[in-house]
């Protein structure tokens, strides 16, 4: 059991016995990530191989911060894949003709093996947003602990992928307290310094031409967490990415009009890793809750097929309704009286999970594939960042509720047991797990 307040956080392991299973949707899954000139198909591989491959593909994977936090504190949502073969490996192996490579528990591959940057804009409608929006716009990060490697990991992933130069010297990264201070950092924590290269990484991927603030809490306490989210709108962050959670508390209605009530703010928080259950701050009626998917590639008409993120009655993504938020005007599900989780969701299950460059790892350190709802947070939060500026009275969290039809409907899996079906179980239109669905381009997210 982690101690919350203790500098260092050793993850529990978890095993997935095989991604299709684990997913109920890897029928055929593969990674055409263009920075990566040695996976190019050598010859024409059937889907049918492809999905044979997969279907053989399994993961160990961790939680980087630990088990859940005690009352009043948080812990990030970060999963980092340490052993196994990941879909991706077994699909590059059989297009090759080769034995798939493996994941060692302590040490990352020389090069990722999730997915990038391509992968993921590709899959959400956002090729050419990407390239042509962001600039002037400023996606916050808020963690806690400091990551001392932040900045050189930037760099390292941003270089490997091809993306525009994001740094301290040319402006476009700030690493700051949540007093504001880029001197007076808190202390540096191994599991939260993977939870910030995950972090770091996604708003890379989606939104290269935005500027990126992280800002660092002191600790992993809501107070502390909630301080440095009003010090990212403070410093003028107009999208927020908060990829933690712990349980909900009588105290949640004070923590939403102390730290997370923001008009004019884009603020996304992951909606937990434990499965079917309310997690806070997603519950906060002022942020958009962020679910999470499985994703793979299909033969469809998009290239892509998600479903609900699952790997056991405990693991997948977080959903329900919460026990003390009110309910939001624009959110019409009738079987929960108040606030509802979640909003919208995207990618988070390890399985089929993206690359990230940590060199500060508690175990592992260099590429790794990640995955949790800390993928899907920031990646929401990204695509807020791209489409533009949020109205100054808005709450952009009511923003997809507005355009449903610019969003891919998840409409199979479920992240557990529940006596209202649609809190945990897939359908067409608005569920718990996955909200209103992932994104289509950016029409679901500006005002």
């Amino acid at each position: 059991m982690r101690t919350p307040n203790s500098p260092h956080i050793s993850g529990r392991w978890r095993r997935i016995g095989s991604a299709a299973a684990a997913t109920g949707a890897l029928l055929i899954a593969g990674l055409g990530t263009a920075a990566h000139a040695d996976a190019a198909t050598p010859h024409k591989v059937s889907s049918k191989a492809i999905a044979a491959a997969v279907a053989k593909a399994h993961v160990q994977y961790s939680s980087v911060c630990g088990t859940t936090p005690k009352k009043g504190y948080a812990a990030c949502n970060a999963l980092r894949v340490t052993g196994g073969t990941t879909a991706f490996q077994e699909e590059q192996a059989v297009k090759k003709g080769v034995k798939p490579a493996t994941v060692s528990p302590k040490a990352s591959s020389a090069t990722p093996t999730g997915y990038g940057p391509s992968d993921l804009q590709d899959a959400y409608g956002l090729t050419a947003a990407s390239a042509n929006n962001g600039s002037g716009q400023t996606v916050a990060i808020v963690d806690a602990y400091d990551d001392p490697n932040a900045a050189a990991d930037l760099a390292t992933y941003r270089s490997y992928y091809g993306l525009p130069a994001c740094t301290v010297a040319n402006g476009c990264f700030k690493k700051v307290s949540q007093t504001g201070s880029t001197t007076s950092l808190p202390t540096a924590n191994s599991g939260w310094a993977g939870e910030i290269s995950l972090d770091l990484d996604m708003v890379s991927a989606i939104a290269p031409n935005a500027h990126i603030l992280l800002v660092e809490a002191k600790s992993a306490t809501d107070a502390n967490l909630g301080t440095a989210v009003n010090e990212a709108v403070k410093l003028g962050a107009k999208f927020v990415s908060n990829s933690y959670g712990g349980s909900e508390s009588s105290s949640d209605t004070s923590y939403d009009s102390s730290y997370y009530n923001h008009p004019g703010v884009a603020i996304t928080a992951s909606a937990g890793d434990e499965g079917y259950g309310a997690e806070y701050p997603a519950a906060s009626k002022y942020v958009t809750a962020v679910g999470g998917t499985a994703l793979s590639t299909a033969s469809n008409a998009r290239g892509w097929t998600e479903t609900v993120w699952k790997t056991s009655s405990t693991e997948g993504t977080g959903s329900g309704c919460s026990a003390y938020d009110a309910k939001p005007s624009w959110q019409t599900d009738t079987g929960c009286t108040k606030r509802m989780i979640a909003d919208v969701s995207a990618v988070a299950d390890p399985a089929t999970g993206v690359s990230v460059y940590d060199s500060y790892g508690a175990d592992g350190t260099g590429w790794n594939t990640y995955g949790g709802t800390s993928a899907s947070a920031p990646i929401i939060a990204s695509v807020y960042a791209l489409a533009g500026t949020p109205g100054s009275s808005d709450y952009p969290s009511q923003y997809p509720y507005l355009d449903t039809s610019a969003l891919n409907d998840v409409t199979s899996g479920n992240n557990g047991t529940c006596s209202t079906s649609y809190f945990c179980t897939a359908r067409t239109g608005y569920d718990g797990p996955t909200g209103l669905g992932t994104p289509q381009g950016l029409a679901a997210f500006g005002g």
